[in-house]
């Protein structure tokens, strides 16, 4: 099994050293370390780790804070923040980064490990729907069939150009109104029906 590759910013080399220790003992594998914020970007673009451990005070003119939205927008890489600085004003700085998890020192090696798990597991989930929505967003785009994803209500939430052609109403004509709206052979009640049907068995097919 691969174990996860883990870049670690951090200004004090002999904090650095320990936490290192750390991600061997825990089965990770740190890949680099630096101090500096500049230098965080350069390797997070080189060696594409699978996580970031990032402390806010780095050496340098950029902090952590500036690193880790750099290279969350660049690389997609999750970023866990690991700071002495719990303040108020450096929390609410930190959550605009968008974070995978924070960490105040001193901390063991439980909260380290439980942290890490959470932000690979996190990270990946939201990959895998990302990816989920760019292949049907492909998929729909392509086909020729009509097709449109409703809500628990029936209302529209997706709907793709050959449906929209079809019912001849664009695409933001048709997001957010309900199903009955364009489909006169369905009244509210059996849309609701229908809705209801798919709740209690899984799955409807219908034509």
């Amino acid at each position: 099994m691969t174990k996860p590759r883990i870049l670690i910013v951090e200004d004090e080399p002999f904090v650095a050293r320990d936490i290192q220790q750390q991600l061997v003992e825990l089965g990770y594998e740190p890949v680099a370390d630096t101090p500096l914020g500049e230098e965080a970007i350069s390797l997070a673009e080189q060696l594409r780790p699978d996580l970031v451990l990032m402390d806010i005070q780095l050496k340098g003119e950029m902090d952590g804070i500036t690193a880790a939205q750099i290279i969350k927008e660049r690389f997609d890489l999750p970023v866990v923040f690991l700071t002495a600085f719990a303040g108020e004003e450096t929390l609410d700085r930190a959550k605009k980064s968008d974070p995978f998890g924070y960490i105040i020192k001193p901390f063991d090696e439980r909260e380290l490990r439980t942290v890490i798990e959470m932000a690979l597991y996190k990270h990946q989930a939201e990959t895998q729907l990302r990816q989920g929505r760019e292949e049907r967003a492909a998929i729909l785009s392509t086909t020729l069939d009509g097709f449109w994803l409703v809500d628990m209500q029936g209302r529209i939430l997706e709907v793709n150009e050959a449906c929209c052609r079809m019912h001849g109403y664009t695409r933001d004509e048709m997001l957010g109104k309900p199903l009955t709206d364009f489909d006169a052979d369905e009244t509210a009640s059996e849309t609701a029906a229908g809705i209801e049907h798919i709740k209690q068995v899984g799955s409807a097919m219908l034509e």
